[in-house]
């Protein structure tokens, strides 16, 4: 293996982490996880839902998430393109938002499929998001009989995974 191919799977291997942080840092509302994802400047557009920067939609999303009972994010099937310091994905992502009882008038659930297409520039040996697109493939809305919030999980950096996972 020569040492181009071992740069290229390594900055694959990265910006897998970073999109995984993404979904983290959301969950657990861990905001300058968050923030660490993209470069500062970064536009993104989640079409009818945020235009802006990355920073501004992680601070717009926080609202949004702080109203719901729980939302989980997972990332995958993964295609990463790497030239050099910039490369660029599409990532599949699956969201589930539940809402908070007290707020709707039944439990409602709502799960999102779609895709990130990102841009991504390394500075420093740090590769983060330098442009996105999200694209929504499908949304529903479901209300089932009843929504439960287990006490392990936390949307805080005191849930187990900040005492097995280090940084």
């Amino acid at each position: 293996m020569t040492n181009e191919q071992i740069s290229e799977l390594f900055a694959k291997q990265s910006i897998r982490d970073v999109l995984s942080r993404y979904c983290r840092g959301l969950d657990r509302m861990d905001k300058a996880m968050a923030y660490s994802v993209f470069h500062a400047d970064a536009p993104v557009n989640y079409f009818d839902i945020f235009e802006g920067t990355g920073h501004g939609f992680i601070d717009w999303v926080w609202g949004s998430h702080e109203a719901m009972q729980c939302h989980s994010h997972q990332i995958n099937n993964v295609l990463v393109e790497v030239q050099g310091d910039t490369a660029s994905s599409e990532a599949y992502v699956t969201v589930t938002l539940q809402m908070k009882p007290e707020l709707t008038e039944k439990p409602t659930e709502i799960l999102a499929r779609g895709r990130y297409l990102d841009k991504w520039k390394c500075i420093d040996g740090v590769w983060a998001i330098n442009e996105r697109l999200h694209i929504v493939d499908a949304q529903s809305t479901y209300h089932p009989a009843h929504i439960e919030t287990k006490a392990e999980s936390r949307r805080d950096t005191e849930d187990a995974s900040y005492q097995f996972i280090t940084q």
